[in-house]
């Protein structure tokens, strides 16, 4: 059985903007990508987190660096590929980052991925963006107006980076938006939406 690693934030743990709970493993588009692949002896390997990032240590949630867990889950599951969507948590504030260095935090994993294999298939997402409001009083005011514009901006920068690493590339923003209930995350049609998207991305290009 062949195993495709999925490795994100909270919009792969399926968080609920509008309950602060989690999706249901059949609402989540890793559970949905998984219905779709069933017949296909393909294993979908879920592993999101609230709060991860690409490279950065976030001081309030200890144990949310990327690369700090990536080789260990790589080993744990030996993938046959893997699909990677991070950089939402890398916009807050407290990181003051750019796209570009957020860029470059994504080709630190994909240099850890092939460190592991070098001719692993891989899917480079970039994230969907942040809500125009997910700043203001009653939201996510780890972000700022600028998380938002650097949200944006990834898009060009992953696409470049994974060309760079020979990697595939997708864009979340085509297919899927944060809820109007939270600002940051995607609510169950989005998932839907999403999961067809990268159903699509893989059967052409990956498996």
């Amino acid at each position: 059985m062949k195993q495709i690693l999925c490795f994100g934030d909270s919009n792969t743990w399926g968080l609920d903007g509008e309950t602060g709970k989690r999706f249901s493993w059949e609402e989540r588009w890793t559970g949905i990508l998984q219905e779709k692949l069933v017949d296909r002896d393909i294993r979908i390997v879920e592993e999101g987190l609230c709060g991860r990032t690409t490279i950065f240590e976030d001081p309030l949630r200890l144990g949310r660096r990327g690369t700090e867990l990536l080789p260990t889950l790589l080993e744990t599951h030996t993938p046959d590929a893997v699909v990677l969507m991070l950089g939402t948590n890398d916009c807050k504030t407290i990181f003051g980052a750019s796209a570009e260095i957020i860029g470059k935090g994504i080709a630190r994993l994909l240099e850890q991925i092939n460190q592991y294999a070098d001719k692993m298939k891989v899917l480079v997402i970039s994230p969907i963006y942040l809500g125009e409001k997910v700043w203001q009083d009653g939201y996510d005011q780890e972000f700022s107006t600028e998380s938002v514009e650097v949200s944006k901006k990834l898009e060009p920068v992953y696409e470049k980076v994974a060309g760079k690493y020979g990697k595939r590339f997708m864009r979340a923003a085509d297919y899927a938006g944060p809820s109007e209930a939270d600002q940051e995350h995607m609510d169950g049609q989005s998932h839907k939406i999403l999961a067809d998207a990268i159903y699509r991305k893989l059967e052409a290009e990956i498996l």
